[in-house]
Parts: structure tokens; C-alpha cells; sequence
């Protein structure tokens, strides 16, 4: 049997060759791209590895300088940088996480790293630069593609709220999809109320015999049948060896190979199914899945809504579209957590520090999410569902505040008056209230495009209108004490129809595009909220002057809002329980509490949890959810924890307004509550307002 060479008879055999002619090989076939540079930063050499990666000819390498291949954006810092390379330059290795980009000969730019290697100490003027594309790596690849995910799902959460039209939603979710994962045919089916057939009520790339309005059977052996039959997601990896349900001819005709689809429900019950085929050989994963599902979950929120809206049309307005917000808000508050969660914790990876296109994706979905929970809030508010936090507020001191900010912001051509003399305090939500106010101010803005006043009034109110009395909640309110905050223009005003329908959520006279139409209808569900009355006094060239009645504090002595000290911090090394039982808010929330340099155990249940509560725990603080499934909620669970320890803070958490009114109003004061979404910094701000 031949003996391979030892190690030194390997090397004499090596050094017989020319050594000029193994550089160049090694050179040649390095994988990485290579670039010698001189101290001018021009490309001296250049290996075909770097000619790919750039997209030059090895020729047109030569004599370029290196700042040609920065993007723009950089271009000055780098040619900074590399002035001061120059006079100290030392090895920069790989791995060290300076993720940069380069620019390719056509304007793209590709994620890379780049190690230095000075050949000064060995006589030689120049500098290597070994250069890898890192834009393949899967850690980068899949952050990149969890926030495009994450920015359709914000830009369809917005559409969701803001459009009264189904099909709208019908129409772009399908769109949305095949983008978000370059599928070729994307579409959704609706059951028949006989529940005996599919129909085809959206889709793109659609096959003959799928034609919008075209039936497909309710059977197991069709597609959209054996997604309902499962009642589970369903992933399709070859059509061609596809045994559990009939494959439809035209599926093989048209080359298609892989599929996801997923269900669509209505309060627990199926009601459709959304599908994404594709040619191509695609590698569907968990976050393909998640991201379909939650497509699914949006869109079925936004049916329930439009068949909600419909009923309206037959009942009282104002009091019903409170049930149509309450089905939204549990589910789509825990989206928007996920959501804005991951959108956090991606802006901060290092993957993405140099990279402004991935930066602007997280910013423009970061957004989208804030907008979609802003519309939610505006729902939540009209519905009276919202948590408030009444206290004694300084109305002169807020309408002087909101007065000079708005002198900065509107325009020149509207003066701004306020008349607030010996005005007591109102008993209302701070924050909640400038935003009425603001609410209102921004309409009368939009009443006098050509200029005119805006006028704020507040006094004690001595006795109160007919028309007032009329519309309070709690007649015995009428003999409180209130409060008249009065807010006029000059503007065209609103004929009789307009202004009956002024608080209607989603009535709104201005351009498609211009409002949501829940502007007033917010106003009305806070101050509604708050035992107060609001009016509108207007006519047709007479302006307009909504007026707000609210409760003075009970107690003369109430105290005016202070602010928390603005050094209070999350105590480092807090020992946290996490009660939640949907998976992705529960790890969200446990990277959130990880930044915070807090010591967290994770539980799905109460009843997991009040394992955990044994005579040897050592918590500082239960983080709990309030809806729980199907076993304890978050409230009884907390009650039991500090019956056990007493000195355990408790915050509870929820998308769900009406569980958070619910445990504002039963539970210790001493007790802090959070709605969803909530960020990483508002939920450190009810934790250090808690600890401290």
C-alpha cells in the first residue's frame, strides 16, 4: 500500500516549484474577493473572486480607488477613515461584526466585511483588503426577511383600520402576499353561508376555472375542503406527490410545485382560507407560516368589521361600533406587540447597523405599526373601552401650552386666543384631554383654509344648557360642578346634516385620504367616558364652537399631575415572572425584559405559575397577562400571589381595554396596568413607576 508524504517531504516538494506561480494560483483561487491597495487608495491588484463581487472587469480594478466603491452615503467617513489608516495602519480580521456595504459598478450595493492586512512590515507600501459578501448568511437574510414581513403586515394593518370597504382588503391581501413571498398565485376563498362551497373572492396569477366569483366544492379531496377538513395551516411540498387531497389538473399543467395555506376564522369558526402557490423551488418555513397566518388573522378582523358596520346600519351607531372595536382589539394588540417587539430587537442587530436600506424597511414598518396602534386607540376611545387615568388638571396651563404650540404649527393666517381666567381643575385624563383638544383645533384648522381665529374659552360652569343635559349619561351629573371648555372658529361651519352625524365613527367630510373620520368620535367617547357632555354649536357661515363639560376634581385640595421623577430606572437584576400564553408577545416580552437586565422566568399559565410561587420564590414582580385561555385569569392569579408574598409587585397586561376597565376598577391601587402594544420603553416606565 502507497504511504502518503510526511509533512516535510510534502514541503521539498512544494518548494521545488516556482514560487511566483503558487501566489498567483492562491490568489486566483481565493474565494474571498482580494484587493492590494496603494497608499494613494488605488486598486494596484485585483483577484476574479473581486471582479464578481463588484461587478468590474479585472481590468477596470486597476488604478480605480477604493472610495469608488462606497456607497454615498459613507463615501466622506470612509475617505476620513482611510487618511487615517494610512499613517498607523494594522490588521483588522475578520469577525469582528463591522458589517459594511460596498458598491457594485451598477449602483447596487451588497452587504460585506472586510479584513485589513498592511504589508507595510514587510517592506511592501500597500494594503490587502480581503472583502466577503455576508448578504447570504442566513442570520442576515432572515432578519432582512422578517421585516419586510413585518412592514406588509403593519401596512395592512393600517389599510385594515382605515378602510370601510371588504374588498379593498380582499383585493390587497392576496397582492401582499405573492410580493411578500415572491409567489406566483396568490387568492382567497370565502364558504358559501350553506357552507356546501368556496367561493373565489379574490386572487392574482389566478388558473382557468379559478376566476373571481367561480365555486369550488366544500369537500375534503379539494384544496380550500381539506384546509377546513384540517382546520390547521397546510403546506404544500410538490404538488406532483401530493396524496392527501385531489391535485386539480390545471395545478400540474401550470407547473406549480409548492403551496402554503392557511385558514381563515370568525370567532373560532372557518370561514374561508387564504393560499400561496408558486413554480419555484421555494423553502416555505416557520416564518413564511407566521406571516401567512397573521396575513389570515388581519384579514379576518377586517371582514368581522365590514359585517359589524353593516349592522350598524339598522341600530343605534354611537353605542354598537363599541362591540366592533372590543372583537378587534384583543388580537390585533397582540400583533402590533409581536410586531413592534421584533421590529426593536432587529433594529439593534448588528447585521443591520451599517445597512440603510434594511434600516429604512424597520423604519418605514416601525411606522406603519405605530399607525395602525394609533388608529386602534382612536376606536377604543370612541367606544369608551380606553384606560384612563384621571387627574386634576391645570386647564389654563394646558390651553397656554397647547395655545403656543399650535402658534408654532399652523398657519400664520389663523390667530390663536385663549381666555382662561380663575378656571378650576378638571377631573379628566392629561393626556387624553390635550389630545381632544388637539383633535378639535386641528378640524377648525381645516374649516379656515384662508385664515380666521381659533379661540379657546374655559370657566367654571355656572349652570348647564338644555341641550347638555340632554345628552349626559348620568343625569344626576347635572348638579356636579363642571367645567366649560370652549373651542371656536371662524371657519364655514357645518350644515344641520353634517353636524348630526358629527361623531359618527368614519363620517368625515374632507378629501378620501385626508381623515379616518374618527377624529370627533374619539373626542365624544373620552369625554363621554369621563362624566362629562360635549356639543357642537354651528351653522353654515357662523363657524363653529364645540364645547366640553367636565367633572371637577372631587376633592378641593386635589392635587395638579406631577410627573414621575425622570431618574427612575428598572432595578438591574429584577426578578421577573412572565405569565403569557400566546408564544410570540411571551418572547417578545422576554427580549424586552433580557435588554432590561432583568432575571426572567417564563410561565404559559397561571396555574404553571402558581408552581412556581412555593415558600422558597424570590420575585420581585409578576408580569402577567390578564386573558390567560382557558384556565385562571392574570387577576385571580395575581390576588393568590400576594396573598402568598405580599410584598410582590404586580403588572398586568392586555390588548383587550375591557379587561384592563375591568381590573382598574377591581383591583389594588398599588396594582399597575399596561396595554397592548406597548414598547420596550413603556414597559420599563410602568416597571420603574412600580419598583420605586
Amino acid at each position: 500500500m502507497h504511504k502518503p508524504p510526511d509533512t516535510p517531504q510534502a514541503l521539498h516538494g512544494i518548494s521545488g516549484l516556482d514560487e511566483q506561480t503558487i501566489f498567483r494560483s492562491l490568489h486566483s483561487a481565493y474565494p474571498d474577493a482580494l484587493l492590494v491597495v496603494d497608499a494613494t487608495g488605488h486598486v494596484v491588484l485585483a483577484n476574479p473572486a473581486a471582479s464578481t463581487l463588484l461587478g468590474y472587469s479585472n481590468q477596470e480594478l486597476l488604478g480605480l480607488n477604493v472610495d469608488v466603491l462606497v456607497p454615498d452615503a459613507v463615501r466622506s467617513r470612509h475617505a476620513a477613515y482611510r487618511e487615517t489608516y494610512g499613517h498607523k495602519p494594522k490588521p483588522r480580521p475578520m469577525g469582528t461584526q463591522m458589517e459594511l456595504a460596498a458598491k457594485r459598478k451598477d449602483g447596487s450595493e451588497v452587504m460585506v466585511e472586510i479584513a485589513l492586512s498592511p504589508l507595510q512590515d514587510h517592506g511592501l507600501p500597500f494594503v490587502v483588503a480581503s472583502i466577503r459578501d455576508i448578504g447570504a448568511y442566513p442570520r442576515v437574510k432572515q432578519a432582512l426577511q422578517r421585516a419586510r414581513y413585518s412592514e406588509f403586515l403593519a401596512n395592512l394593518g393600517r389599510l385594515a383600520v382605515d378602510s370601510r370597504d371588504p374588498q379593498v382588503l380582499l383585493d390587497q391581501v392576496p397582492a401582499m402576499a405573492a410580493e411578500a413571498l415572491q409567489a406566483e398565485l396568490a387568492m382567497v376563498f370565502l364558504l358559501q353561508p350553506n357552507r356546501m362551497e368556496f367561493r373565489v373572492a379574490s386572487g392574482v396569477g389566478l388558473l382557468n376555472g379559478e376566476a373571481v366569483g367561480s365555486l369550488v366544492p366544500n369537500r375534503p379531496d379539494t384544496p380550500p375542503g381539506f384546509v377546513l377538513a384540517e382546520g390547521r395551516p397546510v403546506m404544500v411540498q410538490d404538488y406532483h406527490r401530493e396524496s392527501r387531497f385531489t391535485v386539480p389538473q390545471a395545478y400540474l399543467d401550470a407547473g406549480l410545485s409548492h403551496a402554503i395555506a392557511v385558514p381563515l376564522s370568525d370567532r373560532g369558526r372557518i370561514i374561508g382560507a387564504l393560499t400561496v402557490r408558486t413554480r419555484r423551488e421555494a423553502s416555505f418555513g416557520d416564518d413564511e407560516l407566521r406571516f401567512m397566518e397573521s396575513l389570515s388573522s388581519l384579514l379576518a378582523t377586517g371582514l368581522q368589521r365590514a359585517q359589524s358596520e353593516e349592522a350598524l346600519n339598522h341600530a343605534q351607531r354611537l353605542e354598537s361600533v363599541g362591540q366592533l372595536t372590543g372583537g378587534i382589539a384583543h388580537d390585533f394588540n397582540n400583533l402590533l406587540t409581536v410586531i413592534q417587539g421584533n421590529l426593536q430587537v432587529l433594529e439593534e442587530l448588528p447585521a443591520l447597523a451599517d445597512n440603510p436600506h434594511g434600516l429604512q424597511l424597520l423604519a418605514a414598518a416601525m411606522r406603519a405599526s405605530k399607525r395602525g396602534a394609533e388608529l386602534t386607540a382612536k376606536l377604543l376611545a370612541f367606544s369608551r373601552r380606553q384606560v384612563l387615568q384621571p387627574t386634576a388638571v391645570d386647564v389654563a396651563t394646558m390651553l397656554h401650552s397647547l395655545a403656543d404650540m399650535l402658534r408654532r404649527t399652523l398657519d400664520q393666517r389663523i390667530r390663536i386666543e385663549v381666555e382662561c381666567v380663575d378656571c378650576p381643575p378638571v377631573l379628566a385624563d392629561p393626556g387624553q384631554l390635550e389630545s381632544a383638544l388637539l383633535n378639535i383645533a386641528i378640524n377648525a384648522r381645516d374649516a379656515m383654509p384662508e385664515g380666521g381665529t381659533l379661540r379657546f374659552r374655559a370657566h367654571a360652569c355656572a349652570a348647564l344648557p338644555s341641550e347638555a343635559r340632554r345628552e349626559l349619561d348620568d343625569p344626576s351629573m347635572a348638579h356636579e360642578r363642571l367645567v366649560e371648555i370652549a373651542i371656536s372658529d371662524t371657519g364655514a361651519g357645518m350644515p344641520e346634516a353634517v353636524k348630526e352625524r358629527a361623531f359618527e365613527p368614519f363620517f368625515t367630510t374632507k378629501a378620501a385620504g385626508r381623515g379616518t373620520g374618527l377624529g370627533l368620535s374619539t373626542v365624544y367617547g373620552f369625554v363621554k367616558q369621563s362624566k362629562g357632555v360635549i356639543t357642537i354649536d354651528s351653522a353654515p357661515g357662523a363657524g363653529t364652537t364645540v364645547t366640553l363639560r367636565l367633572p371637577r376634581p372631587w376633592a378641593a385640595e386635589a392635587a395638579i399631575e406631577v410627573e414621575l421623577p425622570s431618574g427612575l430606572s428598572v432595578p438591574p437584576g429584577l426578578k421577573v415572572l412572565l405569565v403569557e400564553d400566546d408564544g410570540e408577545v411571551r418572547s417578545v416580552v422576554r427580549a424586552f425584559l433580557d435588554t432590561l437586565r432583568c432575571q426572567t422566568t417564563v410561565c404559559t399559565s397561571a396555574e404553571q405559575a402558581l408552581l412556581l410561587l412555593g415558600p422558597e420564590a424570590r420575585f420581585d414582580l409578576l408580569l402577567t397577562d390578564v386573558a390567560l385561555g382557558a384556565g385562571m385569569r392574570g387577576t385571580e392569579l395575581a390576588l393568590q400571589a400576594q396573598a402568598r408574598f405580599p410584598d410582590l409587585a404586580v403588572l398586568l397586561m392586555s390588548g383587550f381595554s375591557a379587561e384592563l376597565l375591568d381590573a382598574d376598577r377591581d383591583s389594588p391601587p398599588s396594582w399597575e396596568l399596561l396595554p397592548k402594544p406597548y414598547t420596550r420603553e413603556q414597559l420599563a416606565q410602568a416597571i420603574a413607576r412600580l419598583m420605586a
